[in-house]
């Protein structure tokens, strides 16, 4: 039971999450427009329904009584005429009305925060519902109704329905029993009505308040529930779908011999019938009818699919173990090789197909910066347009969980410290009064850029410079600083450029968090500014980081992995190319830059004969802000490998900051290191 409980819940979490993410979408977009369409409230209303409901099967009362207060409003908003709403409310009650939602809404999001935290619910929502019923008076009042009628809904009446009665004159009844002593029987008789209801199928149901009335349980356990159907077909329809439903033990279709026929039907109600019916579900139900079968979709646990690709990177591994075997090196076996070339398609194959599983699109990040903005701008009093580009592209679901909280970083620092204070300023600047901000994304390779550009102020360098110096972040004289390292220092922990502390920035907390989270998901932060003309803040991320693109290289006898997204170049150098610095160091110049040079068999303590320049490899790397050279023995070649993580008892050795950030396995079975580029710098540099 614990099992089917755990499953409910994270099935109630992913549903109440999915569609919060929904109603933000609408009513943003309907806010834009200033009306709601008839499509909006619809999907506003079944949004509240669904929530009501499995808010109501969970006992989350908090959730189910503001669903219902929501749904409420906009049964009222649906019955009276979308249009003839819009006409009547004016201007100011539609700007408030938009602003009481997102309110409640925020906090129904933290009450669902709640629930995935294991929290008490908020129990006294007073203050919420009083919102929603005061909207439903005012909107009362725009129709010129009387206000105290806004709430006003006949009592439903608790039919006692035996099964030797049927409580009304329809020719069909669907009787349904539940499983004995499961418990909560009204509202597991409440999720069925919701289910078969959004199929978009006609029917009354007895006991009539099994969703309010908890004493409806004692009816439903004595005689079952109860539905009535006008017309055979859709009787049967229901029986089909309740077949599919757990916890039921018998569900029968029973004839009222008072109503032997059904009534007699025109033309258009038999064509309606034979039509295909507009599914609303998740999931498709097996048609017994000839219907036409929907797609599928199911939503998986993040932990099946990181074993499903720890699996594939098994076989993966192992197909190349082999086919590279030493004890068939040298043989001609035409028919194991071309047996070898046949399983490496079909594993490639399977490696693709299970890393796009876990490949989902970006505008689910993208989408929530809507609200950031929309919040922002109106608390800051400056207007703001949000434009979103490439947000269909498509990222590992771990990579995506990880860079929210950096985007919505940046945005929010774009509305706050970009974008000009009034309009006035921007007007004076030669630019539209309007502020916009960009976010796009797109593929290169095995990367995803991402790019959050405004067009606000930009960068004051001097301001910056003269910040960092005042809080000691500064590690060289000012006039060493060029202009990319002055704005790199936006990145520095504990640095900001407001003087005062105010709700969204003052603190020291943002950009240094972008860059470790960034960091942590393996990409790299740039930022680029013009002062006047706004700011861009880049971030480049991988795929995924179950496989990467890797360089193999050797020192000694050792051999390691450079992730291809690290390395800018690799090339062959001279003594004559080398120059010492002050601390004996090597640096070696490349493209009017100067870079250090670190000998990986040194850092490593690894023997080897290669120690002159001339003989070895030089590796340009870069991560973050972080570029260098790493010397190495020679290059192997450029292959695709699955990372294996360290194990967890070398975490007291601090390997993590020797620059090594996992390992995988090679076609021979060797073991090769998968270096760290930013964490190897810093330990060069206390080398």
């Amino acid at each position: 039971m614990d099992n089917d409980m755990d499953s409910m819940l994270e099935t109630y979490l992913f549903e109440a999450n999915s569609l919060m993410d929904q109603l933000d979408e609408i009513l943003l977009e309907a806010e834009k427009s200033k009306r709601f369409t008839v499509d909006d409230v619809n999907e506003i209303f079944r949004i509240m329904h669904t929530i009501k409901g499995s808010s109501a099967m969970m006992e989350f009362d908090s959730l189910m009584t503001t669903a219902h207060k929501i749904e409420d409003l906009f049964f009222l908003i649906r019955d009276r005429g979308v249009e003839y709403f819009d006409e009547k409310c004016d201007e100011k009650l539609h700007h408030g009305m938009f602003d009481m939602l997102f309110t409640v809404i925020d906090f129904m999001r933290s009450e669902i925060e709640k629930v995935e935290n294991n929290e008490p619910l908020t129990e006294n929502i007073d203050s919420y519902t009083e919102k929603i019923s005061n909207y439903v008076m005012k909107i009362k009042a725009a129709f010129g109704e009387a206000a105290e009628d806004a709430e006003q809904a006949p009592e439903p009446v608790a039919v006692a329905a035996p099964e030797t009665a049927f409580p009304d004159d329809s020719p069909f009844f669907l009787q349904i029993r539940f499983e004995e002593g499961i418990g909560m029987e009204n509202l597991r008789a409440f999720m069925v009505v919701n289910t078969l209801q959004e199929e978009g199928l006609s029917f009354k149901f007895y006991p009539e308040d099994v969703e309010a009335n908890p004493d409806s349980c004692a009816v439903i356990i004595e005689n079952g529930l109860f539905l009535s159907f006008t017309h055979k077909a859709e009787a049967e329809k229901a029986a089909s779908l309740i077949d599919n439903m757990g916890s039921i033990t018998s569900c029968e279709l029973l004839e009222n011999h008072v109503k032997k026929e059904e009534p007699k039907e025109d033309t258009a109600v038999k064509q309606q019938q034979n039509a295909p019916e507009k599914k609303t579900g998740a999931a498709a139900n097996p048609s017994h009818h000839g219907e036409k079968p929907k797609q599928s979709l199911i939503s998986v646990n993040l932990t099946k699919l990181d074993n499903l690709m720890a699996i594939v990177g098994e076989i993966v591994i192992t197909e190349s173990m082999v086919t590279s075997s030493p004890d068939i090196q040298g043989l001609k076996l035409d028919n194991f090789t071309k047996s070898a070339r046949q399983l490496r398609k079909l594993t490639d194959e399977l490696q693709d197909i299970a890393m796009s599983i876990r490949m989902v699109p970006i505008a689910g990040v993208f989408n929530k910066m809507n609200r950031i903005v929309r919040d922002m701008g109106q608390k800051l009093g400056k207007d703001v347009e949000l434009k979103v580009v490439g947000e269909e592209t498509e990222v590992d679901k771990a990579i995506v969980d990880g860079i929210g909280d950096p985007i919505m970083h940046i945005v929010r620092n774009s509305m706050d410290h970009g974008i000009e204070e009034t309009a006035d300023e921007r007007i004076a600047a030669g630019k539209s009064p309007k502020g916009h901000i960009t976010l796009s994304a797109e593929h290169t390779g095995s990367d995803i850029i991402i790019a959050i550009e405004d067009d606000g102020q930009g960068v004051n360098l001097d301001a910056v410079l003269n910040k960092a110096a005042k809080n000691g972040v500064l590690t060289k004289p000012e006039s060493e600083y060029s202009k990319r390292e002055i704005l790199n220092l936006l990145m520095a922990p504990g640095f900001s450029t407001n003087e005062e502390v105010t709700e969204y920035s003052g603190r020291g907390v943002g950009m240094d968090v972008v860059k470790k989270n960034v960091e942590k998901v393996g990409g790299i932060v740039t930022i680029t500014s013009e002062e006047g003309k706004g700011m861009k803040t880049t971030l480049k991320i991988p795929l995924t980081m179950a496989i990467v693109d890797g360089m193999e290289i050797a020192v000694g006898d050792s051999i390691f992995t450079i992730p291809i997204t690290n390395i800018r170049q690799s090339f062959k150098a001279s003594a004559a190319d080398i120059i010492s610095d002050a601390s004996n160091g090597e640096v070696i110049k490349r493209m009017n830059e100067f870079y250090p040079i670190f000998r990986l068999h040194e850092l490593y303590n690894i023997p080897t004969k290669i120690t002159n320049i001339e003989d070895g490899i030089l590796i340009w790397v870069e991560a973050s802000d972080k570029s260098y050279c790493l010397f190495v023995d020679e290059l192997l070649g450029e292959q695709q490998v699955v990372v294996k993580p360290l194990p967890t008892y070398l975490n007291s050795y601090n390997i993590k900051d020797s620059g090594i950030a996992g390992c995988t396995i090679l076609g021979n079975g060797n073991i090769s290191i998968i270096l760290d580029i930013l964490n190897l710098y810093l330990m060069a540099q206390n080398y």
